[in-house]
């Protein structure tokens, strides 16, 4: 069901004790939070147990995880599977950050088995895809990101679909201070959910949910969020502040 949603992806950052700080602040503001808006923190994946007894008794505020394994059990040394992730409550996983692409050379097929595992469990993959900026130069971007989405996500079911979340990030906005412009970033997520249109069916893509990343900053948020196509964010470093990550997810 298509939503407004931010969430914040706080990567291989915080110490524990420091994460603990920061989840503290942002449960003293839960009250602050749009009811309109549905709020995920992403922690470090060894603070996911504690975060869950955290958080239990505070329901506004979800619990995401930034990675998972396609496997539910087994020899898969160092790994986190989605039955894992669901026994701690844990309602969205993110996969296919770039950062995950670039660096542990994650395929279109192993995100397509990591979307399947997690729908399987009932957790949400926010599913990212984006162009770094030579392909953007090259004015290809468009065939680009499709291809992303349509390798990891088309084999799925209408019904499987619509529980993903895609998360546009230009690979060139990430950790820069460089955005894409509002209109930058309506265009692709119009792509999108035109592309999506065309494989599932209008109500299916009506009822998507499209993020922006890539650089998402309490002083641009409030313009990208005013985009038709544009139901939220997927927050970085931002979401390290919990006074700009509230500011950022009342944009609406």
């Amino acid at each position: 069901m298509r939503k407004h949603l931010v969430a914040g992806n706080w990567k291989m950052n915080l110490t524990y004790s420091e994460a603990k700080q920061l989840l503290s602040r942002i449960i003293d503001q839960k009250e602050k939070y749009s009811p309109s808006t549905e709020v995920v923190i992403c922690p470090p994946a060894i603070y996911l147990a504690s975060f869950s007894e955290h958080l239990r008794n505070h329901p506004a505020i979800k619990l995401g995880a930034q990675n998972c394994f396609h496997q539910d059990a087994g020899a898969y040394t160092g790994e986190t599977s989605p039955a894992q992730l669901k026994s701690l409550d844990v309602k969205y996983c993110i996969i296919g950050h770039s950062e995950r692409r670039e660096h542990f050379n994650e395929s279109y097929d192993l995100l397509a088995k990591k979307a399947k595992a997690l729908l399987r469990h009932g957790i949400q993959p926010i599913f990212c895809c984006g162009e770094q900026l030579e392909v953007r130069s090259s004015n290809v971007y468009k065939e680009f990101i499709m291809k992303q989405i349509e390798e990891s996500l088309f084999q799925l079911k209408p019904e499987e679909i619509a529980q993903v979340v895609i998360a546009y990030e230009p690979i060139w906005a990430i950790g820069t201070g460089k955005t894409a412009t509002a209109i930058q970033a309506q265009e692709v997520q119009g792509l999108i959910r035109a592309r999506v249109t065309k494989q599932f069916g209008e109500k299916v893509a009506s009822e998507m949910t499209l993020l922006y990343g890539g650089s998402c900053k309490a002083e641009n948020a409030r313009e990208l969020f005013a985009q038709p196509d544009v139901d939220g964010g997927l927050v970085g470093g931002a979401s390290l502040d919990a006074a700009e990550f509230l500011q950022i997810s009342n944009s609406f």
